[in-house]
């Protein structure tokens, strides 16, 4: 069967846009070089892939979402529609980059081979994704609503992978990768709407579980038990990021 496309391209520019902003880091471990061909693993609607492409590289980008892959095609960006466990590509890049987007891949076994497969001898893979014990808070009071409301146990767990950097390596090295540096990166991250934005648009496959007329119940319910830890006196939140954050090279 295949997945609903819970993303939206304009919703994501209103209340998401601080992600592809905050990859900055994660783009300076990639540092692309003038000529390389580098797929942009899960591009989203293509803010990041326009940086790589101003950096003289040759990009292709890929995501798992209808509407983000037509935002990233208007920006006028080689992009396509593919699941990230079934890469379709042997030995065409210097590079995989990703940000933000290989804690949706559930299944990461799959991706880190694909992407191998996709790779030329010796390249490099660089990402930067949701790590061990990211958006911690958010997880609990979703799986503790979402359990005691519709009997599903662990929905975030069954949406989102956030490994440490020790399991990471490991399915890395599996793969035939040598890992030159990884590390959590523990990152508490303003977000620009409230809470109800934030969930709506990076909780969605979350709330996408329970029925569609007791989404918005959820939300605003997950939303007042979170006040406390995640919202100041001023009324501003803050999201208990933790990323991971990596690079490797084909052996």
């Amino acid at each position: 069967m295949e997945k609903p496309d819970h993303w939206s391209a304009d919703r994501y520019e209103t209340n998401a846009r601080f992600v592809s902003d905050l990859g900055a880091g994660v783009f300076d471990w990639l540092a692309p070089k003038a000529g390389e061909r580098i797929l942009d693993l899960g591009c989203g609607d293509g803010a990041l892939t326009e940086k790589l492409i101003a950096a003289g590289a040759e990009v292709v980008g890929t995501d798992f979402s209808a509407d983000m892959i037509a935002g990233a095609k208007s920006r006028g960006i080689d992009a396509h529609l593919m699941d990230g466990h079934a890469l379709n590509f042997d030995n065409e890049f210097n590079a995989v980059f990703s940000n933000a987007a290989l804690h949706w891949m559930t299944r990461p076994d799959d991706v880190i081979n694909g992407v191998a497969r996709a790779l030329k001898p010796g390249g490099r893979f660089v990402a930067e994704f949701g790590g061990h014990g990211n958006v911690a808070a958010i997880r609990i009071a979703l799986a503790g609503i979402i359990e005691r409301r519709f009997d599903i146990v662990d929905a975030p767990g069954n949406i989102w992978y956030f490994p440490s950097c020790a399991e990471h390596r490991r399915r890395l090295e599996r793969a035939g990768f040598a890992v030159d540096r990884i590390a959590l990166v523990p990152r508490p991250t303003p977000i620009p709407s409230d809470m109800a934005g934030w969930l709506e648009t990076l909780a969605a496959p979350v709330l996408g579980i329970v029925p569609e007329a007791s989404r918005a119940s959820v939300r605003d319910e997950a939303a007042a038990l979170l006040r406390p830890a995640l919202c100041d006196s001023d009324g501003n939140w803050t999201a208990d990021y933790i990323r991971i954050r990596f690079e490797a090279h084909l052996v």
